[in-house]
């Protein structure tokens, strides 16, 4: 029986790798390599970016975010629909910044390098080990076209993009989870297109004109047998051997194996080119019947395109200049003498709010900041409203204007005056808050920066900001007088165009630097929104949404924060002495140095928060959960800590003087260097006062204290330390 046999190459070197690796199939092998290509792309990204996080958590953060790495991570969070909050301007340490730069570089040279080697020299360094060459018909190395296409195109710009559109085109979108799965099955989907045919050929290969070769036998894989490639005029050489055997006269049977002949494959053209000017040399009459087809086509529709724009055009400038014209004519009508009284000039503003000309917004605001008849100025006020949110950048100017003169105006200025610059003002806040309220869809990204929208329920104009229930999601207040407005239930924090939360494109207000002074936001979705250096003191935040909002350096002294869902918020630095935080949720919040002396936080959550020289002096924490919080170097002192829960704590180093810690969880609690001088540790006898005999205190009643260390902490009164051993705490003078 005959069988074919592939000669090998006999000068190849077979130490590239382990024997054991150069068995594995050359499918096997090239899927490997991939793998490693990839893995150090990645690496190259993800370890300068972790070791950039890693020193930036414990650095002093000095320097802004440097504009390379805001954009590209714009870039990407809004392809992959990442949370806005990932994005929020912060600063970092300088060495953060040069590293996530290392980060976006690092991996686009990798990458270059990669594919420069593969241009040139058809391998990559992992290809090498793994005895994979990538080469074009002739045996030759691809070069960058052909790579571009194969690695660009075909390797990841056709899976990757087909597994982002059906991501983004179903009910997948935003989920990253299932993107990457959809990745992942494209990309191997792809790569099992080279069981498809004979000669084991990717769709990658098939569209850049190349394919891989087995360099440690110099062999292509063809019909499941490997075949020397047949590179230029180099033949193949197969050996057909004839194998037989008989039975001799004894019985035994003889083999023997008989090389009959030699077949030689000579090189054939196994890609044939179509080429566009043989066929059109062939075919003349087809040729030019559709050059001519072609030619009067584009001139016909050329023609009919230019009509139709030049119709359109001559529309627009008509129509255009008949605006203009009637806008002249209403404000000649205005200015002229016969028409002053105030009945005949309202139905002429009323008029000038319909047309649509780009100098009537301007000139309505102008007339408004100079009128003087109140009944006029609310004329004028309900034109601007009818013109919508394009009247916004002027109101707020005017707005900002007679803010700026009211604030100016000296003493000796007269009641006229100072009433005409207040009914101007109230005419335009009544505008802003009436457009915001009308026209909500339309305003999410408006800037309405440093406008006052105070309320005045007295004086000469009085003005009350309502907008309870109002869509304010992504509206620029930053700098905003909103004091004693009614903002209950409100949202300022939205799904973007996507209609999906958690994305990149939330709309989110910026409330930063806002006086929000005795503010009703109750129930109100302040969630991601930014309130830096904002000032709610006295303002109403009851059941309000604030998780991973920013509030640093904000002032909410006396507010009213129950029930308030804070968790994850950003209250660095923040003032919140004498705030009812009462229920609230602060789980995971950062309150580093943050005032909360004689606050009210009864009940208040606060597991694993950061509380790091945080003020709490005079404040009731009574049954407060601060299980795993870090309190190091927090002012604790006389406060209320009673069935507070702080398993598991740190307080290195806080100052719990004239603390009552009565029936407080302290077990697995840090307190190494802890003040507790005059702290009360023991419970409180006064429930049972009646009694002639106390007994000793009940588990419900006792401070949690067994296995807790005492031995590092300070100004411990002879009586606690007696209560701390016979409770099973640790202390040098427990025997």
């Amino acid at each position: 029986m005959a069988s074919p046999r592939i000669k090998k190459s006999s000068n190849h070197s077979n130490k590239l790798l382990p024997g054991q690796i150069q068995r594995l199939p050359l499918v096997t092998r090239r899927c490997a390599a991939w793998v490693v290509e990839i893995s150090l792309i990645a690496a190259s990204a993800l370890v300068p970016y972790s070791i950039g996080l890693y020193v930036n958590d414990r650095s002093a953060a000095t320097v802004p975010l440097n504009p390379v790495v805001a954009t590209t991570t714009e870039a990407l969070a809004k392809a992959l629909a990442l949370p806005w909050r990932h994005l929020s301007q912060r600063k970092v340490a300088p060495i953060t910044n040069l590293l996530w730069c290392g980060a976006i570089i690092a991996p686009l040279v990798v990458a270059g390098w990669q594919m420069y080697k593969l241009a040139k020299t058809g391998q990559t360094p992992s290809k090498g080990w793994f005895g994979v060459q990538v080469v074009k018909a002739s045996g030759a190395p691809p070069g960058w076209g052909r790579i571009l296409i194969r690695s660009g195109v075909g390797l990841l710009g056709l899976p990757v993009g087909v597994a982002y559109l059906i991501w983004r085109v179903t009910g997948a979108f935003p989920d990253l989870g299932i993107l990457t799965g959809l990745v992942g099955l494209m990309l191997l989907g792809e790569s099992a297109t080279l069981w498809l045919t004979g000669d084991r050929r990717t769709l990658h290969d098939r569209l850049a004109g190349t394919r891989a070769i087995d360099t440690f036998t110099n062999t292509i894989p063809y019909q499941g047998i490997s075949l020397k490639p047949l590179w230029e005029d180099e033949p193949v050489t197969l050996e057909v051997t004839s194998t037989w055997s008989q039975s001799d006269e004894t019985g035994e049977t003889i083999q023997c194996n008989e090389q009959v002949t030699t077949i030689v494959l000579t090189p054939k053209r196994r890609w044939p080119q179509w080429r566009l000017w043989d066929w059109m040399r062939q075919r003349p009459g087809m040729t030019l019947l559709i050059v001519a087809l072609a030619g009067m086509t584009l001139v016909l529709g050329t023609f009919v395109g230019t009509q139709v724009y030049i119709q359109n055009q001559a529309n627009r400038r008509i129509l255009k200049q008949n605006n203009s014209l009637l806008f002249l004519a209403l404000i000649k009508q205005l200015s002229s003498e016969d028409g002053n009284t105030t009945q005949d000039r309202r139905p002429v503003i009323v008029a000038l709010a319909t047309l649509d000309d780009p100098h009537v917004v301007p000139f309505l605001v102008n007339l408004l900041s100079q009128e003087k008849t109140p009944e006029l100025m609310g004329t004028i006020e309900q034109s601007i409203v009818s013109v919508g949110p394009v009247a916004l950048p002027d109101l707020q100017k005017l707005n900002q204007s007679l803010t700026n003169d009211s604030n100016r105006l000296p003493s000796s200025s007269t009641s006229e005056e100072k009433q005409l610059i207040a009914l101007r003002l109230r005419a335009t806040q009544e505008a802003l808050a009436k457009i915001l309220t009308i026209y909500n869809p339309e305003v999410h990204k408006a800037d309405l920066s440093h406008v006052n929208l105070s309320s005045v329920n007295s004086g000469l104009a009085p003005f009350n900001l309502v907008l309870d229930k109002a869509d304010l999601s992504g509206i620029n207040f930053k700098g905003a007088i909103l004091t004693n407005a009614s903002l209950r239930e409100s949202r300022f924090h939205g799904v973007g165009d996507d209609g999906r939360f958690g994305t990149f494109d939330d709309w989110a207000a910026d409330l930063s630097g806002a006086d929000l002074k005795q503010a009703n936001l109750t129930g109100a979705i302040l969630s991601n929104v930014v309130l830096n250096r904002s000032n709610l003191i006295r303002a109403t935040l009851n059941r309000s949404n604030l998780s991973e909002a920013h509030l640093t350096g904000a002032n909410l002294s006396g507010a009213q924060l129950v029930g308030a869902d804070l968790h994850e918020a950003v209250l660095e630095n923040a003032t919140l002495t004498g705030a009812n935080l009462a229920d609230a949720n602060f789980s995971k919040s950062d309150l580093q140095g943050a005032r909360l002396g004689q606050s009210n936080a009864v009940g208040t959550q606060l597991p694993s928060a950061m509380l790091v020289q945080s003020d709490w002096q005079g404040a009731d924490l009574s049954a407060a959960n601060l299980g795993g919080a870090n309190l190091e170097n927090a002012n604790l002192s006389s406060t209320k800590l009673v069935g507070t829960n702080l398993s598991n704590a740190q307080l290195q180093n806080a100052d719990l003087r004239n603390a009552d810690l009565s029936q407080a969880d302290l077990r697995g609690a840090n307190l190494a260097g802890a003040d507790f001088q005059a702290a009360t540790l023991r419970p409180s006898l006064s429930a049972n006062s009646g009694q002639f005999i106390q007994g000793p205190p009940t588990a419900a009643t006792a401070t949690h204290v067994k296995g807790v260390d005492f031995s590092q902490v300070k100004n411990l009164e002879r009586k606690e330390i007696a209560y701390i051993c016979s409770q099973g705490g640790r202390h040098p003078l427990c025997r």
